[in-house]
């Protein structure tokens, strides 16, 4: 097999896992992942050793997009506070589209429930990315405690991820006017 179908096949095979572990879970099968994909098993473990690697690989390769989605970039003008409730405005607004399922990294933790497996780990570094994030920008906008902001944000950012994935919450301005609140407690400037 030439690099380039072997490229193709990889593509694929994580196309296929992003889509279908976001719309349907991780307990997705090898044979329908495959399927789905338009490979064979066979190719799928001469690239992967495991679904679960297939799994770790499909939510690396989203990150930067979602990451994109989120965080307003660096040369684009913004105070940390304009920053911080960007992120909470793209949640809101992506949450209001119909395919929405809530963040792919909460629900990965959710559903795995085992900080050893590989796409736990891809998850918890997207998490963990995020809080820092969240907690650079309060420190730069002069919060007082720039840590316990940071977690604030985290829960109410995952909290709201995982409301709205569910279909039990509506958003419509609930995390912006809430972060906001946070944000004067915390002295934010």
């Amino acid at each position: 097999m030439a690099t380039s179908d072997k490229a193709s096949t990889r593509d694929r095979l994580l196309d296929a896992a992003s889509e279908l572990f976001y719309r349907d879970g991780v307990s997705i099968g090898v044979e329908a992942l495959c399927r789905a994909a338009g490979v064979s098993k066979r190719s799928m473990y001469q690239l992967f050793a495991s679904k679960d690697e297939v799994l770790a690989a499909g939510l690396e390769r989203r990150l930067p997009a979602y990451e994109a989605q989120l965080i307003l970039p660096e040369q684009e003008p913004g105070t940390p506070r304009e920053r911080i409730l960007h992120v909470f405005e793209r949640l809101e607004k992506s949450a209001a589209q119909p395919t929405y399922q809530g963040c792919p990294y909460l629900a990965a933790l959710v559903e795995l429930k085992d900080p050893e497996h590989p796409a736990s780990v891809v998850a918890r570094g997207a998490k963990d990315w995020m809080r820092d994030h969240f907690r650079a920008l309060a420190d730069q906008g002069g919060a007082r405690d720039p840590e316990l902001l940071s977690r604030q944000l985290m829960l109410v950012f995952d909290g709201a991820n995982a409301r709205a994935g569910a279909r039990v919450e509506t958003l419509d301005g609930l995390t912006t006017d809430t972060v906001t609140l946070l944000l004067d407690a915390s002295g934010l400037a």
